[in-house]
This record gives C-alpha cells, sequence and structure tokens, in this order.
C-alpha cells in the first residue's frame, strides 16, 4: 500500500474528471429515458433517476464503499466494515485489476468519488424498463436495498484484488457485469413484482420528445469518456486507448444498427442511430481496457446487429421491458464480457490477458462464462427478492389508475404546457412596432355577422399553414368570428404510426383541429371551401342558425 505523499497531481485531476463526466451520465440518462416515455409521465421518470444522485450516494458512503473496497471480510464475497461512513481513510486504495503498474496514485477519496458515480448510475437503468409503473417511495426503497445488498457485493467481487471472481481471472474493466449485467438481471426479477402495463403488447407508447431522447443519447456518449477513460485511475496510454475504444465502438455500433434498421424495417432512423451507439457502449465496457482499436470497433459492429436482433427477447420473455434495457444494457453487458475472453490483448494491458483470438486459449473466455452466470444469477434472485419485499411492505407498482397520469399523481404538475394549435406557426419581425393603443388581439376579422352562421369543421393540422395566412383566408371568404383549438377524431381505419426502433401502432382516435367560424349565411360556401383545402370533409362539417350575444335582449 502507497503511503498518501505519493499521489500524482495529473492522475487525481484526470480521475476527478472523469468522475464528473460519470455524474453527468445520469441526468443524461433522466433525459435520454425521459423523451420516450408519455407526456403525462416524463416529470416522473426523470424525478426516478434523479433521485439515484441522493439516495445511493449516501448508502455508497455510509456502507456502500466499505463492502465493496474494504478489506476482504475471508471469503472473497465482500468487505468488512472498518471503513462504515468512511472512516480511517488514510492511505489510497489498494491496486486492483484495472491499475497498469500496480501502484495508485490517487487520494482515496478521490476514488471513492468515482466509484460512487457507477454506483448512482447503476440501479437507474431498471428505470427504462419499469417506466410507468413504479411507486415514488417504493422506488427509493429499492434503491437504497439494492445499491448495498446487490451493488456492492458484486463490485467486490470483480474490482477488488481479493474479490472470489478478481481471484479466478475474471475481468471487467469499466462494469459490463459490474454496472449493465447486474441491472439487466434486476430488470428481470423486478418487472416480475411490477406487471406489466395497462394493454400491453397490444398498445404502444408512443415517446413524447424524440429530440430530448438524442441529447440524453450525446449526453451518455459524452460521459462514457468518463465511465471507461478513467478506469485505470491514471492520465496515461490507457486512458487514451480506452477512451478511442469507446468512441469508436460507439460509432461502430451506431452504423450498423442503421443498416440493420434500413434492411428490416426499410428506414434508419435517428432514435436507432443512438440506440446503436449506447449498444456499442454498454458492450465495450468490460473490455474497453483491455482490447486494441481494431478488436472495439469489432465488438461495437457485433453490438449493433446482436443489439438490435435482441429488441424481441422482451416478447419471448413475455415481460413489459417499456424502453428496451434488456436488448442494449443487458444483453450488451453480457455480450461484452464474454467478447473479452475472445478479444483480450495483453500487449494493451500488461494486467488483461490474450483471448482466444490472440493466442491465449479458452481460459479467459471460460473466466468470463463463469462470471457472466455469477453476477446474474445473484442480482436476479435478490432484485426479485428486494423488489418482491418492497411491494408487500410500501408497494412498488402504482395503482393502476394512476399509471397513466404519473406526473399528476405523484408530482400534481405537468412536464408540458402546449397544445398542437399552440404550436402552429405565427407570423411576426423582430422589433415590430405596434401603433400606439392598438395592441395584441384587439383586431377583429370584421363587423358582427347580421344573419349569422356558425360552420363547425375538423382539419388536418399537418396541413394548416400559419395562423396569419389561415386567418386571412377564411376573413377573406367572409369569415366574422374564429376559434382554433385541438380536437381528437374517431377514423374509418386505423392510422399505423411509427414509434422508435422499429415498434408502430394502430390509433383509432388522431389528432385534428377543430374550427369554428361565424359568417353571414352568403358566405357559407366560401367558408366550406377554404376548410375543405386543409382537410376538411364537407359530410363531416356543420352548419347552425346562432344568434349573437348582442341580440340578446
Amino acid at each position: 500500500m502507497l503511503a498518501q505523499d505519493a499521489v500524482n497531481s495529473g492522475d487525481t485531476a484526470w480521475v476527478l474528471v472523469c468522475a464528473g463526466l460519470v455524474l453527468f451520465m445520469t441526468p443524461g440518462l433522466a433525459v435520454f429515458y425521459g423523451g420516450m416515455v408519455r407526456t403525462r409521465n416524463v416529470l416522473a421518470m426523470l424525478q426516478q433517476n434523479m433521485v439515484a444522485l441522493g439516495v445511493v450516494s449516501l448508502t455508497w458512503v455510509l456502507v456502500g464503499y466499505t463492502i465493496a473496497f474494504g478489506d476482504d471480510a475471508g471469503t472473497g464475497l465482500f468487505g468488512n466494515l472498518e471503513l462504515f461512513g468512511l472512516n480511517d481513510l488514510r492511505v489510497p486504495p489498494a491496486p486492483h485489476l484495472h491499475v497498469v503498474t500496480g501502484q495508485v496514485t490517487i487520494p482515496t477519496l478521490a476514488f471513492v468519488a468515482y466509484q460512487m458515480m457507477f454506483a448512482v448510475i447503476t440501479p437507474a437503468l431498471v428505470t427504462g424498463a419499469t417506466a410507468g409503473r413504479l411507486k415514488f417511495a417504493g422506488w427509493v426503497a429499492f434503491l437504497a436495498i439494492w445499491s448495498i445488498v446487490v451493488y456492492a457485493p458484486v463490485a467486490h467481487w470483480l474490482w477488488h484484488p481479493d474479490g472470489w471472481l478478481a481471484r479466478f481471472g475474471t475481468q471487467d474493466w469499466a462494469g459490463g457485469m459490474v454496472v449493465h449485467a447486474s441491472a439487466g438481471a434486476a430488470v428481470l426479477g423486478t418487472l416480475l413484482v411490477v406487471g406489466r402495463r395497462r394493454g400491453w403488447p397490444r398498445t404502444a407508447s408512443p415517446p413524447n420528445s424524440i429530440p430530448l431522447t438524442i441529447l440524453g443519447a450525446g449526453i451518455l456518449w459524452f460521459g462514457w469518456f468518463g465511465f471507461n477513460g478513467g478506469d485505470g485511475l491514471q492520465a496515461n496510454g490507457l486512458a487514451a486507448q480506452a477512451l478511442i475504444n469507446t468512441h469508436l465502438a460507439a460509432a461502430a455500433g451506431m452504423l450498423v444498427w442503421l443498416v440493420a434498421e434500413r434492411l428490416k424495417d426499410g428506414h434508419s432512423t435517428v432514435v436507432g442511430g443512438v440506440s446503436g451507439a449506447v449498444a456499442g457502449l454498454a458492450t465495450v465496457t468490460p473490455a474497453a481496457g483491455y482490447v486494441n482499436t481494431l478488436s472495439a470497433i469489432a465488438i461495437g459492429a457485433i453490438a449493433g446487429i446482436v443489439c438490435h436482433f435482441a429488441l424481441r427477447l422482451k416478447y419471448l420473455l413475455r415481460l413489459d421491458d417499456a424502453l428496451d434495457v434488456l436488448a442494449v444494457h443487458f444483453v450488451g453487458g453480457m455480450l461484452g464480457s464474454l467478447l473479452v475472453g475472445f478479444f483480450g490483448d495483453s500487449g494493451v494491458n500488461p494486467l488483461g490477458k490474450d483471448g482466444l483470438l490472440f493466442g491465449g486459449g479458452g481460459s479467459l473466455l471460460w473466466h468470463q462464462i463463469v462470471g457472466v452466470v455469477a453476477v446474474v444469477a445473484f442480482s436476479f434472485v435478490l432484485s426479485w427478492a428486494i423488489a418482491a419485499a418492497v411491494q408487500a411492505v410500501l408497494g412498488l407498482r402504482a395503482p393502476a389508475d394512476e399509471q397513466d397520469n404519473l406526473d399528476h399523481a405523484q408530482q400534481d404538475a405537468d412536464a408540458y404546457h402546449l397544445g398542437g394549435v399552440a404550436g402552429l406557426n405565427g407570423t411576426g419581425a423582430p422589433q415590430r412596432r405596434r401603433e400606439p393603443g392598438r395592441e395584441r388581439g384587439a383586431e377583429r376579422p370584421a363587423r358582427p355577422a347580421q344573419n349569422a352562421r356558425l360552420v363547425t369543421a375538423t382539419v388536418n393540422p399537418t396541413l394548416l399553414p400559419t395562423t396569419r395566412e389561415l386567418r386571412d383566408a377564411l376573413v377573406g371568404a367572409g369569415a366574422t368570428s374564429i376559434v382554433l383549438f385541438d380536437a381528437t377524431v374517431s377514423t374509418a381505419e386505423p392510422t399505423a404510426r411509427s414509434l422508435p426502433r422499429g415498434y408502430w401502432q394502430d390509433q383509432d382516435l388522431v389528432g385534428r383541429a377543430r374550427v369554428e367560424v361565424v359568417v353571414e349565411r352568403e358566405a357559407v360556401s366560401a367558408v366550406l371551401d377554404v376548410l375543405g383545402r386543409y382537410g376538411a370533409e364537407r359530410s363531416e362539417c356543420f352548419v347552425q342558425d346562432v344568434q349573437l350575444a348582442t341580440d340578446v335582449r
């Protein structure tokens, strides 16, 4: 063990920066998931992810760190409790599998902070699978217990030099097993308890904001440089190798997914692209510091095709994995851990081993298989037990009548306050001056109608021009009053709507804009002609006699 005065400022600065990058991944994950859920469940999804920063940070400092990285209790299964509450941190962490030279040159607290961010984001991955079904109090309890009972022991097995899998020879650079496989197995156990959403799989859940999802994916990609780049705990060539391996695997995963999507569904989508990138990132995670550049590209490409076709896994297992955590993270984490056994290269990292393709035989692959099976089995069984216990005591599954609008039920708030009509293009110009005394909305289309008729129709919002052009066309046809608002109408034939990752849904009710126009009797036909240009069928329009309020005595 090194003395504390052996600290290297460059290594310390790099690890602290990487800790910040990994922390940034948690809000990135929240945004990534938040964009893919229904409009009325956005805030609940954001909160379920962000609360992990509060809950798991505290459990990690109090007891998680000592279980994961305290001196082994003698069985290789967990550390002792001597470092409870970070007590007696006088020396740097012990050298472990990720360190090139066998020396640790960073303060212990830097190591604690860096590893804390891994502990935070791992259980947050589960929220993507359980979207729309979690009761907040139960989820907080699950987070706290899981981070101590499941995550910390698995981290000890693989990342402590005396962990039983570490001694056995299993390698996991940055969390293919510790993070992704364990979280994926937790998804399996948790879904058995919380069950399916109402109507699944017959009804699909459209994303509320694909741009929000893309932003989240970008944050995850950026943060992954710290996720994989800092695990050697040194600012050196191996850190650079891990970083470029991370980026290239994501790039390969993205492109292969796009090609597979094009061949299978007839189009390549932006959500498919970032899904492939995240699959590549998750899959290269256990290998980033143990393989060369070409191997990282191959791993990303394999991830792109395997994880893409693993999207069907949830239907085979009959598990309602809402946002495909099983396909991307669970399959990706296990796949990458096994691929270390093929692509491991001791020339990249002297502490690594040669895999099957580099003359090392099947020994490393066997060690990886044992590690994957052990971690998945352990996490699955305990995650199911924790979820079942929380469900029995506090309730983990949200009541059925709340699941379609968790934001109102849990937060009494809405994420968005814009409708389709409010989103129509308007007219205007920078610094436009208004005449004195002329306020917005003061101008009326025309004089009040004398022999009034009310024309009501529904039009297709996608065909509408700007509000000014629509107003001018109706006024030109003789309208004296115009009201426009959102509406939903039934269709004779269901409309197929594409969803991310090759899914689709039939919609029996579609969005339309409802227009009410007051017009003199002679101009009714002209108004109907204008509305017809925007999708209004005459057989579905109504014309009624009306009495203006000014005529009421």
